[in-house]
């Protein structure tokens, strides 16, 4: 019995002395090798985008003056035009006639005054007969110069260069005054509207003009980007307090009239930020909704801290606020690792580290 005793204890003594001796080696197991860099300080350009709505610099609507039948359209939709072309004819019997009138009334009214100054060179008349008659005959012209105005009215003729939108009105209908027959656009310059937030409004109003002058450029709606840059030239003198947003107005080129009126797009604007603290995507990590990084201390140990991202660009993040960029952190092998590891750190200079990716800065 006391044998077996013994046996037991002596068994129970191993198992603990290699239980130590187990521990002893996972106390002293080497650090792994991990790749450490630091945060890279530059300046760098921010992209931001926004939908924009594109506007011909003049687009009216053409309508009729007068009233009558449309008797003939010289143009055709899509058509350019240039200025002074003319485009429509409204039926001009009426104002002809009216001309005509007009024309025998004056000429009456010249014979009248010319008979009245005779009798007035002789005394027979008084000075106010003869002051009627020149009333009379320059009651005439001005009637003479009404109608030939109205006449001119029945033909329209476009009133700047541009093109030619679609008919609302065919040859032979009867045409009321006001009624719409086509609208005119001159798209040689475009006009991009789009919101800004009041953030980011901020941003951009600080620069050189207050933001007037400062290049963009437009993403059209087939993912191409437009071939010339535009510039901002206005921005809008009140925000829109249901969206938070105020309006922008930038201006484009349009040489060979691709661009149309009513086209949208997407206006690409960039924002200088210098000194900017800038770290690889693959050096972070997700905790629900907030981003971390491993940061490395004077000892090798290794602390998770949150970071708050200002931009994102390919493969690479902007930071706001977590990193001053003179620490080390950890940048690749994240799974290998956890909060208060010791580690073997492998030193990469931030330009090294980060040459194998797209760094849009300069």
């Amino acid at each position: 019995m006391r044998a077996r005793r013994r046996a037991h204890v002596g068994m129970v003594a191993g198992l603990a002395l290699l239980a130590g001796c187990r521990h002893a080696e996972a106390t002293h197991e080497e650090p792994v090798k991990v790749p450490v860099t630091s945060a890279l300080r530059r300046a760098v350009d921010l992209p931001s985008e926004y939908v924009g709505q594109l506007r011909a610099v003049q687009h009216i609507e053409v309508r009729a003056l007068e009233h009558g039948y449309l008797q003939g359209i010289f143009v055709d939709e899509g058509q350019r035009l240039e200025k002074g072309q003319k485009m429509f004819q409204l039926m001009p019997t009426l104002a002809q006639a009216e001309v005509q009138k007009a024309e025998a009334e004056t000429e009456r009214s010249q014979i009248e005054l010319n008979n009245t100054r005779v009798l007035a060179d002789k005394n027979v008349v008084s000075p106010n007969e003869l002051a009627l008659a020149k009333a009379n005959l320059a009651r005439a012209q001005a009637q003479l110069n009404l109608a030939a105005a109205h006449r001119g009215l029945t033909e329209i003729r476009a009133p700047f260069a541009g093109i030619m939108g679609r008919f609302h009105a065919r040859q032979g209908s009867l045409i009321d005054e006001g009624d719409l027959l086509t609208t005119l656009s001159d798209n040689s310059t475009m006009w991009v509207y789009f919101n800004v937030a009041e953030s980011q409004y901020l941003d951009l109003v600080r620069g050189p003009g207050n933001g007037k002058g400062r290049p963009v450029k437009l993403v059209m709606a087939n993912g191409e980007t437009y071939e010339h840059p535009g510039t901002i030239q206005t921005i809008d003198a009140d925000f829109d307090n249901e969206t938070g947003t105020i309006a922008f107005r930038a201006a484009f080129p349009n040489p060979t009239g691709l661009l149309r009126h009513g086209e949208t797009g997407k206006v690409l604007l960039t924002t200088r930020v210098e000194d900017a603290v800038v770290v690889a995507q693959q050096a972070t990590f997700d905790v629900l909704d907030k981003k971390f990084v491993y940061v490395v201390d004077e000892k090798n140990v290794v602390h998770s801290r949150p970071i708050v991202i200002h931009a994102e660009l390919p493969q690479l993040y902007v930071v706001s606020s977590g990193l001053t960029g003179t620490e080390r952190i950890v940048l690749d092998g994240l799974r290998k690792v956890h909060d208060g590891a010791v580690i073997e750190p492998q030193f990469h200079a931030p330009d090294q580290a980060l040459s194998h990716l797209e760094v849009p800065a300069e």
